[in-house]
């Protein structure tokens, strides 16, 4: 796999093959699914493509090992974001490094565009200030959205709520929210930018769906079985002009062979092949989520006390509150010391606690694993649907709430503990009767075969004649008949 050093210089695909530039924000949760859309585009779709990447604000954002020889990494140089308040939230840091690598990224699409003509540009839907630049090209621009469609669904509604709005005038979004298949979106349910039309990342939200417009459609990482409603509903919105077309071209989740790579050989999955089938509670709450020490220690109690066998990736807690962290802690902090004192040695018979992380499609798609104690991101809720694992849905931050919300009351693939409303906390009775219930109860028994139906609806849209290889084929189809017709 080439790789490019600096923007710049121009990148020598087969030219046989048409090109596509796909644009990955510098967050890992982006970057990965956007590598296999690319994968299955090069594999499927007979194109080349050149991956341009941002300067990462992550040390753990690692690329894929194998990616097709058709693919080219071309990674921007560096820009100056140290200007930047400290206390900035990640998504503004995130946007406001994008655009200001734009001047790069212009002088790269052109240099490429002028040895290999582009068919289409991919950026993902953190990168919407990058649509002009497609234009200036001349060439088609479709967004990539790395969440699912129920989200991007918001986003319209928002940008259709604010039609005729005078400018600087912000309307709140109803509570609840109406949104498809007849369910009703509580406020507290919504992405945490969208619940207040007086707080600054609320204008800033509807400026990039309003961009959002530029494009020629979406490339959503879903599936039409996961979301019918939110599809059917796109497409009557499509044909009234009202916004562009989505496609759903999902699940793209990292495979195996990539994180065996990435993660090398694992002691918990031999310990994993120790235990009966279906037999373990796997808890993870992503690179980017963190419990409270209270918190913790509450989870460590249910677990406990639920009888079940568990593996459990502990990060280290929020010692100020706060539900999201990236790159926090030392190389020498041991988040295991948080935990309750004696509990290892009391579930070392049924129960393993691992450090910070674990190669998570490898113990989802394991025999022993049974269900999914998770923040429900939208990656790790595709790798559950994927390997068929029912959830125990616990949303930490951005859009997980209504993620969970979906996963609970639409597909029916996950339980939801409650929390206190004295701050937040879910108890210890709260986390060992969702064990319980999902692994021994009535209800329980419906979510697994659920998720088990919901694990063979994925198998099928990517099968050669599934609906999302479909609706990637019908997208590549038009890029060629653009790049074949000209300007």
């Amino acid at each position: 796999m080439e790789s490019l050093k600096s923007a710049g210089s121009a990148p020598a695909p087969p030219t046989a093959r048409p090109h596509v530039v796909l644009l990955a924000s510098p967050d890992a949760g982006h970057l990965i699914p956007l590598c296999e859309l690319t994968r299955r585009l090069v594999e499927h779709h007979g194109f080349s493509a050149t991956v341009v990447t941002f300067h990462s604000l992550s040390e753990r954002q690692t690329l894929p090992s194998s990616l097709p020889a058709a693919v080219t990494i071309a990674p921007l140089p560096a820009v100056q974001i140290d200007d930047l308040p400290a206390d900035a939230l990640r998504p503004t840091v995130l946007v406001e490094l994008i655009r200001r690598s734009l001047p790069s990224l212009r002088t790269l699409l052109r240099s490429i565009n002028s040895t290999t003509p582009i068919a289409a540009l991919v950026p993902d839907f953190l990168c919407s200030t990058a649509l002009p630049l497609a234009a200036e090209l001349g060439v088609p621009a479709y967004i990539f959205f790395t969440t699912n469609i129920n989200h991007l669904y918001l986003v319209h509604r928002l940008v259709e709520l604010h039609e005729g709005a005078s400018p600087g005038e912000y309307r709140a979004i109803t509570d609840p929210l109406e949104i498809p298949g007849g369910l009703s979106l509580r406020r507290a349910d919504l992405p945490e930018g969208y619940r207040s039309s007086e707080e600054p990342v609320y204008a800033r939200l509807l400026a990039a769906g309003r961009r959002y417009r530029l494009a020629h459609g979406f490339l959503a990482n879903s599936f039409s079985d996961m979301e019918p409603a939110a599809v059917e509903a796109f497409r009557q919105v499509a044909e009234q002009g009202a916004f562009p077309p989505v496609f759903p071209v999902g699940p793209l989740v990292r495979s195996e062979s990539d994180e065996e790579a990435a993660a090398g050989a694992w002691p918990l999955l031999e310990w994993l092949d120790g235990q009966p089938a279906r037999s373990v509670v796997f808890v993870s709450f992503g690179s980017g989520g963190t419990l409270s020490v209270e918190q913790t220690a509450e989870l460590a109690a249910g677990l406990e006390a639920s009888g079940h066998r568990f593996l459990w990736v502990v990060r280290m807690p929020s010692l100020d509150g706060r539900s999201q962290a990236f790159g926090a802690g030392a190389d020498d902090d041991d988040p295991l010391a948080w935990l309750p004192q004696g509990f290892v040695q009391r579930t070392q018979e049924r129960g393993l606690a691992v450090a910070a992380w674990a190669p998570q499609v490898r113990v989802l798609s394991h025999p022993a694993t049974a269900a999914f104690v998770s923040h429900c991101g939208w990656n790790s809720t595709l790798e559950a649907a994927v390997a068929g694992v029912p959830m125990i849905a616990w949303p930490l931050h951005t859009e997980q709430r209504m993620n969970a919300f979906l996963l609970e009351e639409s597909l029916g693939v996950a339980l939801r503990p409650r929390a206190r409303e004295d701050g937040g906390v879910v108890a210890r009775e709260e986390v060992e009767a969702a064990v319980k219930e999902l692994m021994e109860g009535g209800k329980g028994r419906a979510v697994r075969r659920r998720a088990e139906e919901l694990r063979q609806a994925a198998a099928r849209a990517v099968s050669p004649e599934g609906s999302s290889r479909q609706a990637l084929e019908d997208v590549a189809a038009k890029w060629k008949a653009a790049l074949s017709h000209g300007p």
